[in-house]
């Protein structure tokens, strides 16, 4: 249906990804996996045809359709919601006049035999039924069911696009891509700016999706429940799996711990070599034998070892200046929208060194409250913050903070005071975020999601603080990058308010929970553990789904009488000496078999891998042979 042929990126010269080819099946559902940076945004892009790769070729198949979500989008309409996802029936009028043209062209030809006339028929078969799917999603009231699966209520509606943030914009373009029923679907980051109940309900509606999907997300748990297939990107090349994304990590490090030991058999193999030719190279009557050795060491293909590109943000927020004990108080809070009450009659302290964690569903308040903090909001009541207190704050959505056009360096500059203005200081903090000299000098409206994150991040960076305000940091972050992000606020020293869902991020992070719900939050002492085992729920997607686990009744074990269990037990072992001596007799002469090969001076690097493979199984095999055996003998005494 799709096929990657060869392609190559390059960026100001720069090589992003060489001699790249995968094919796209219509049951694929890929997940495309590597670090922020590697090249999965621009695949995504070149796919869609928004840019053109700079070597090789991406065919798709003839009729067939694809739709784009990209990771930022810039909307601007003030179209209602529904007027503005119901623009996607003008497709329809495109439709019928691509039928009319094919119909006349179809009345006027009589070679109803020719591949020509075949294909026609089957172009004309295509669109019809594209057709007919969007007829029925204006019948059935699709359009409606897939906006309120991904969280906009029946008052929505007839909002303005216009009134809603860039998430909710988001959603608004995906609602359009659901609604087109694409036959391929490119994703990049869809579950950013959603909430568990849009992603539960996106979850169930990938899993029946008819055609393929190829999306990037940092989400674990969504990757493994909706792909059967996993590209990853490293080193400028792909490594593609038929599994998803918890089963490739372990084929990855099966194929990393294979490579290494291919390397080190063959390594041995070449040095036993080079002592022979540097022992009788002088040697008159070994010379010969000596010179051909070293063609045939020549002629071999290293074998080399997958880097696992671990390269990682590293770094440590700067000591945080000692603030009054009260960090942050406020009384008698109330924040209300034009026709919605979001928060009413809070009070809220938190207290210097506390990690506090804002959970729950989207729409409770918990960046309400935030925006509240740190005044980008107007509300009711009183907000104070204590003595000496020195604030950072990461929102949620941080594109929108920075200046998409100005430079990476220029960002940092900007921003520089007291060590940070000068610039090679503000180079090596660039380099501990992983931009190299290529990147100081991208605007910032190129980088990618992840690399915007980083630099945000890097800001944070430039002062002191010791109130740390972060709203969904990990969004945009790869999973290494979280892990160290984590650890970063882990060792921090000031007071952090957090929103997040993420569990495996907030887990030995936070010591309070705060849990947002009817206007209301709920505080709970501890981490969040302790918040979701008193919930008694696995994670925030059983927690914000209210799911509790059932009760596993346990198995009642059947009795057996000692004489049988003897006798099949006998039988058994007996059974698995047998094998096991068969096995070890054939795994001997393989082995044989494999060192000849080499001898032979045989240059496939693979025998190196299948004679470590063979003798380990061997070396497995006489271990089993043993055990059995002793057993078998025990047995047959007593």
């Amino acid at each position: 249906m799709l096929f990657v042929q060869n392609i190559s990126i390059y960026f100001s010269g720069i090589s992003l990804l060489e001699n790249i080819n995968f094919n796209v099946t219509p049951k694929d559902k890929i997940g495309l996996i590597g670090k922020n940076g590697v090249g999965k945004s621009t695949i995504l892009k070149c796919l869609a045809r928004v840019i053109d790769p700079t070597k090789g070729s991406i065919v798709l198949e003839q009729g067939k359709q694809i739709g784009y979500l990209p990771q930022e989008i810039h909307v601007e309409s003030d179209k209602s919601i529904i007027d503005e996802v119901k623009t996607v029936f003008v497709a329809s009028e495109e439709i019928e006049k691509e039928i009319e043209r094919i119909g006349i062209e179809m009345s006027t030809r009589t070679d109803y035999e020719s591949e020509s006339y075949s294909l026609l028929t089957q172009e004309l078969s295509e669109k019809i039924e594209a057709l007919e799917l969007i007829g029925a999603a204006k019948e059935i009231g699709e359009l409606e069911k897939v906006l309120k699966g991904l969280g906009f209520t029946q008052e929505d509606f007839q909002k303005p696009v216009s009134a809603f943030s860039g998430g909710w914009k988001m959603r608004i373009e995906l609602a359009k891509l659901l609604i087109l029923d694409p036959d391929i679907l490119l994703l990049d980051e869809p579950t950013n700016h959603l909430d568990i109940d849009s992603i539960i309900w996106l979850e169930s509606y990938f899993k029946n999706f008819s055609g393929a999907i190829i999306m990037i997300s940092h989400d674990k748990h969504f990757l493994d429940a909706i792909t059967n297939r996993t590209i990853e990107i490293v080193n400028k090349k792909i490594y593609d799996h038929p599994v998803a994304y918890s089963k490739f990590l372990k084929l990855r490090e099966e194929r990393i711990s294979q490579q290494l030991s291919t390397f080190n058999n063959q390594q041995k193999y070449i040095s036993q070599q080079e002592r022979f030719i540097e022992r009788f190279k002088a040697k008159a009557s070994k010379a010969k034998q000596a010179q051909s050795k070293q063609k045939q060491l020549d002629k071999i293909e290293r074998v080399e070892i997958d880097d696992k590109d671990n390269d990682v943000i590293d770094f440590r927020f700067p000591a945080a200046p000692r603030s009054g004990d009260s960090v942050v108080k406020g009384i008698n809070l109330r924040k209300e929208y034009p026709g919605k009450l979001i928060l009413d009659n809070l009070d809220l302290l938190v207290r210097r060194g506390e990690k506090v964690a804002f959970v729950g569903k989207n729409g409770q308040g918990k960046t309400t409250l935030v925006k509240m903090i740190v005044e980008q909001t107007d509300y009711e009541g009183e907000i104070t913050l204590g003595h000496n207190v020195h604030l950072g704050y990461y929102a949620q959505e941080q594109e929108n903070e920075l200046d998409q056009n100005i430079t990476v360096i220029q960002t940092i500059d900007k921003n520089a005071k007291d060590e940070w203005t000068k610039e090679h200081k503000q180079r090596a903090l660039l380099g501990t975020f992983l931009f190299g000299e290529e990147d100081v000098n991208k605007r910032v409206a190129v980088l990618s999601g992840g690399e915007k994150s980083r630099l945000a991040l890097a800001l944070l960076l430039m002062r002191a603080t010791n109130l740390l305000i972060l709203d969904e940091p990990t969004n945009h972050l790869d999973i290494a990058s979280k892990e160290i992000l984590k650890q970063a606020l882990q060792s921090y020293t000031g007071t952090i308010i957090i929103v997040s869902h993420d569990r495996e991020f907030l887990d030995g992070l936070t010591n309070r929970t705060f849990e947002f719900k009817n206007k209301q939050f709920k505080e709970h002492i501890g981490g969040i553990d302790e918040f979701l085992n008193k919930h008694k729920v696995d994670d925030f997607r059983a927690f914000e789904l209210d799911k509790k686990p059932k009760p596993v009744q346990p198995k009642k074990e059947e009795k057996k009488s000692p004489k049988k269990n003897n006798f099949n037990e006998l039988k058994k072992l007996r059974s698995s000496v047998k094998k096991t001596e068969t096995q070890i007799s054939k795994l001997e002469s393989d082995l044989n078999l494999i060192e000849s090969e080499i001898a032979a001076n045989k240059t496939d690097t693979d025998l190196f891998t299948k004679h470590a493979e063979v003798q380990k199984l061997l070396d497995k095999t006489l271990e089993d042979w043993e055990n059995y055996s002793n057993k078998l003998e025990k047995l047959e005494n007593e």
